[in-house]
């Protein structure tokens, strides 16, 4: 790029004097800046994240995590074989409200600095996202989103309507404070529970508003700046964030491919782990380092955090017990999703725990939001009871083999030399690319051709650049679309091959 084209850019782009904020927060001001005051205008390209990195001396993944941010926000567009430029549709200058990050010149007075007050800011952490209008692309290898062909309207339909009943009126309409619908415990404590060996009283049981509403109310009650957390590396972005709030010290803990790597455990007060399905690798802890990782908890004191998510997904092989069911301690604490496998948007999910945690989680979640739906907790109680969840459950597995199978078939035939390992269950596949994709790059690339994909950098504390780690996930994308959708990633890969100055590749396996 000619000098004085790489001066413009840097002029163009100089980052705002806010140091309480991130580089990819003020990059992604400087950028939304130049667009409402129109010195960008719509279908003006931008330079590629390489060049822009390199122009600002900022890192590229930097530089593309920002970019992806403005596509989420309708800035920015990506083309195929273009690369990026501004939105047709971005906000002009007359029509946009002031954002909070940039702050706006000739206004009357002054507004407060939001960045400085905001004392525990979570906006440029990196953590699982999909572009506002994701259903717009044919091809979401996605997370967080319900497969419409699979959602068991008439049996959930049915299940509303006897809550609404007036007979069932009183069963939920109360204002149950700290308390949860005892019909949801019964059927967690009898009927999901057991399955994975695990046997609790009801005062050891407490719904809240999904998964990630655990992570929270547990951060809350348990951590502070002293206290050591441990988390798998790679591992979910989501707990590391809900946790973030509390600031405790982080302690990375290694994974290979089948987990967490329990010999090498550094000390820690809490250990957050994903044994079922090693989130985001699939892998699936062994009998043997579950017995080991319960045992190391009592030599070296510390808790141990269980999300048993997806533990019902299992599609060969016997179920491995929950470490939960192992526990003889008391040195586990489970948090389950009751809802997952229905739809992310109806957010339930529950903590099983001794008595005097479940306690004082209880006070905690009444001071957040009293408690989760009672009418929503009924109505999946009558889901549980009459046998609908045990269905649905086993029709998501059948869909969820099926389309693992076509996503195995696509890589190996369009992407030969991307490393990939079925899972025994989930509705995911994490796949490496060879070393010099980085996959940040690769989903900025695959977007123009209607493709989202899960870049890896997202769940590493310190992930590597080129990072070629990425995971497709399955439960929202039809069966029909998924070899499409893999050959379009392969294009996006001879695309970014070519940008990268890579020997060209086949996109196809040769017959």
């Amino acid at each position: 790029m000619p000098q004085s084209r790489s001066n413009q850019w840097a002029q163009l782009f100089s980052l705002p004097d806010q140091p309480a904020l991130p580089l990819q927060g003020r990059l992604r001001a400087a950028v939304v800046q130049a667009i409402l005051d129109e010195r960008l205008s719509p279908g003006a390209p931008l330079p590629s994240s390489r060049e822009l990195a390199a122009i600002l001396g900022l890192s590229r993944n930097t530089v593309t995590s920002a970019y992806l941010q403005l596509m989420d926000e309708g800035f920015l567009e990506a083309r195929p074989r273009s690369g990026v430029f501004v939105a047709q549709n971005a906000r002009p200058l007359s029509a946009a409200a002031a954002d909070p990050l940039v702050g706006r010149s000739g206004q009357s007075g002054q507004p407060p600095d939001w960045p400085q007050r905001v004392l525990r800011s979570l906006v440029d952490r990196p953590t699982l996202s999909k572009p506002e209008q994701w259903r717009d692309y044919p091809y979401p290898f996605i997370y967080g989103n319900y497969d419409p062909q699979l959602f068991p309207t008439g049996d959930f339909r049915e299940c509303c309507a006897r809550s609404l009943a007036r007979s069932q009126l009183p069963h939920w309409t109360p204002d149950f404070e700290t308390d949860d619908v005892p019909e949801l415990i019964e059927q967690i404590r009898t009927r999901l529970l057991p399955r994975r060996g695990v046997f609790a009283l009801k005062e050891e049981i407490l719904v809240t508003l999904g998964a990630q509403h655990a992570y929270y109310l547990l951060a809350d009650a348990l951590f502070d700046e002293r206290t050591r957390v441990g988390l798998e590396e790679p591992g979910h972005p989501h707990a590391r964030n809900s946790f973030a709030l509390r600031r405790p010290r982080w302690v990375e803990v290694a994974v290979d491919q089948d987990g967490l790597v329990v010999d090498a455990l550094p000390a820690a007060d809490y250990l957050f782990v994903t044994p079922s399905h090693q989130s985001p690798t699939t892998a699936t802890l062994s009998l043997e380092r579950r017995q080991w990782l319960l045992r190391k908890a009592e030599l070296q004191d510390f808790v141990i955090i269980e999300d048993d998510y997806e533990a019902e997904n299992l599609y060969e092989g016997t179920p491995m017990p929950a470490l939960k069911s192992l526990d003889k301690t008391g040195r586990v604490i489970y948090v389950g999703s009751v809802s997952k496998s229905l739809s992310p948007a109806l957010r339930l999910g529950f903590i099983v725990a001794p008595r005097a945690l479940i306690r004082e989680l209880r006070v905690i979640r009444h001071a957040m939001v009293r408690h989760p739906s009672a009418f929503l907790q009924h109505a999946y109680a009558l889901f549980l009871s009459l046998g609908h969840h045990e269905s649905h459950a086993r029709r998501v597995n059948h869909a969820m083999q099926e389309r693992l199978a076509l996503a195995a078939q696509a890589l190996r035939e369009h992407l030969p030399d991307f490393e990939f390992r079925l899972p025994m269950g989930g509705a995911s596949i994490w796949v490496q690319a060879p070393a010099w994709v980085d996959a940040a790059e690769l989903a900025l690339m695959a977007r123009s051709h209607g493709v989202l994909i899960e870049a890896g950098d997202v769940f590493f504390a310190r992930p590597p650049y080129p990072c070629p780690f990425f995971r497709l996930r399955l439960s929202s994308i039809a069966a029909a679309h998924i070899p499409a959708g893999i050959r379009a990633l392969a294009l996006a890969v001879e695309e970014l091959a070519l940008a990268r100055g890579e020997p060209r590749r086949p996109t196809t396996r040769p017959h």
